[in-house]
């Protein structure tokens, strides 16, 4: 990968976000057991919006990293953090025109969180010129910590045991499992996946969790539809989960088959996102769903 900046290693690098995500999981471990007996899980929101929440664990976690990482590398020059619970409070959190900048979410699939699935997750990427190049997915639920060196991918319990993962062989979108939101669905994605007829269907929180769940060969094909009138996922809901799924051998790009854009205006990743289970076919599965899309007049493809 490229040089990091000077002073850091990888392999040292790595070592420590290890040590920072599992200190990440005790923080939501413990908030979810808090709200495991209760009706709603509200005691613990900061925000008060149950359709857009805030809860302690967010911002505990959020707290813990952005720490650890500002004193471990206290040194180092020429790298920031854009966190979203800091957007939420201030854009100017961060100096966006750093080359290096961490790309940081807490807690992906707070509602999720809420509602006691277990589907949530940690991002942390490390984009290079606005490309992710490094990162984690922790699935505190699974005892799963996703991480990626930009060269290869691996997951690994709190032990230290390396799990064994493997893609499906799913080539066709009709023989396909669609890993698709739990609490984010629109009437243009309903009508999609109807058009589409995949083999089978689930749901489930945290973009994460969704990822992953491509990667073990549970699912193989995840499809993000924003509407032109309607909220968009976020930087820091693609950059990790993109690094590791293209460092196993997977894809995730825009409906033409283009890399995603980071740090774009509000950070807004809008249009239609594809993350499928083999890189080399993903051109053709994002034509097939473009070409169906636009037969069938279900989404404004000029839209973006």
């Amino acid at each position: 990968m490229t040089n990091l900046p000077e002073g850091v290693d990888i392999n040292n690098l790595i070592d420590d976000l290890r040590i920072f995500s599992w200190e990440a999981a005790d923080i939501l471990i413990f908030y979810s057991d808090l709200i495991k007996n209760s009706k709603d899980g509200s005691e613990i929101l900061k925000n008060g919006k149950i359709n857009n929440p805030v809860t302690m664990a967010d911002l505990k976690v959020n707290e813990l990293i952005i720490k650890r990482i500002n004193e471990k590398y206290q040194d180092v020059i020429g790298w920031e953090i854009l966190s979203e619970e800091n957007v939420k409070i201030s854009n100017d959190s961060c100096d966006l025109n750093s080359d290096w900048l961490w790309v940081f979410d807490p807690l992906d699939g707070t509602k999720d969180f809420l509602q006691r699935t277990g589907n949530y997750a940690m991002h942390l990427a490390l984009n290079y010129k606005n490309k992710p190049l490094m990162g984690v997915v922790l699935i505190p639920n699974r005892d799963e910590l996703w991480i990626s060196n930009g060269q290869k991918v691996w997951c690994e319990s709190r032990a230290g045991a390396k799990k064994i993962f493997h893609f499906s062989n799913k080539k066709f979108l009709r023989d396909m499992t669609l890993v698709t939101s739990k609490n984010h669905s629109n009437k243009n994605l309903k009508l999609l996946i109807n058009e589409i007829n995949f083999k089978n269907v689930v749901t489930m929180g945290s973009i994460g969790c969704k990822i992953a769940s491509i990667i073990r060969g549970e699912s193989d094909i995840y499809i993000s539809l924003t509407n032109p009138d309607k909220s968009s996922p976020k930087d820091w809901d693609f950059a990790a989960p993109e690094i590791i799924l293209k460092t196993a051998g997977g894809a995730l790009t825009n409906i033409d088959n283009e890399d995603l854009c980071y740090n774009k205006s509000n950070f807004e990743q809008r249009g239609i996102i594809v993350a499928s289970n083999d890189k080399h076919l993903h051109k053709k599965i994002c034509s097939e769903i473009k070409n169906l899309i636009r037969a069938k007049n279900i989404y404004p493809l000029d839209f973006n």
